[in-house]
């Protein structure tokens, strides 16, 4: 009696372990960074290579994205970025607002990146008191840290990427 009892619980009991298994990977259905990027109308690009993960809170917008480490590169030689490992801000539709974690070296001052807003075909980035406009298309590539878009032996290389050397006041 007691081996009949056995043999009808051992089915339940893998049947339990497989319904978990499913439910755990079933779970991890999670969009990755660059995905989330997407569906509020930025392009991947504006996020280097290699996000580990991100926090995102859809009743405030607030939002986290994590990378392995700190990031930096040149954009065809002309701008200097950084990226610290943690980046947040509020994203909304066409707007990433109260950035953090974000410089650009602009002739020998590195200033804070607290804004980027898409408008039409093109991003606005925002220093505080100065922006630069930038073709969206720009953007379609996330860059490598360490080089950026110009990698050897990491992702190929990109030319005519346009470049606005001139920044405007907002």
């Amino acid at each position: 009696m007691d081996l009949s009892f056995r043999s009808r619980s051992m089915p339940l009991t893998a049947f339990l372990y497989l319904f978990l298994l499913i439910v755990l990977v079933a779970g991890d259905d999670k969009p990755s960074v660059y995905e989330v990027l997407r569906q509020f109308d930025f392009p991947i690009g504006i996020l280097p290579k290699g996000a580990t993960g991100y926090e995102l809170n859809n009743a405030t917008g607030d939002f986290k994205a994590y990378l392995s480490g700190t990031c930096s590169f040149s954009l065809e030689g002309s701008y200097d970025l950084k990226y610290k490992s943690t980046i947040k801000g509020k994203i909304s539709k066409d707007n990433l607002i109260k950035l953090e974690g974000v410089s650009v070296k602009i002739l020998i001052f590195w200033l804070d990146i607290v804004e980027v807003r898409r408008r039409g075909d093109e991003l606005q980035f925002s220093v505080g008191i100065a922006s630069a406009n930038f073709p969206i298309d720009n953007f379609g590539e996330c860059p490598q840290c360490g080089c950026g878009l110009n990698c050897v032996n990491g992702g190929g290389s990109r030319s005519g990427v346009k470049l606005n050397r001139f920044v405007s006041s907002s």
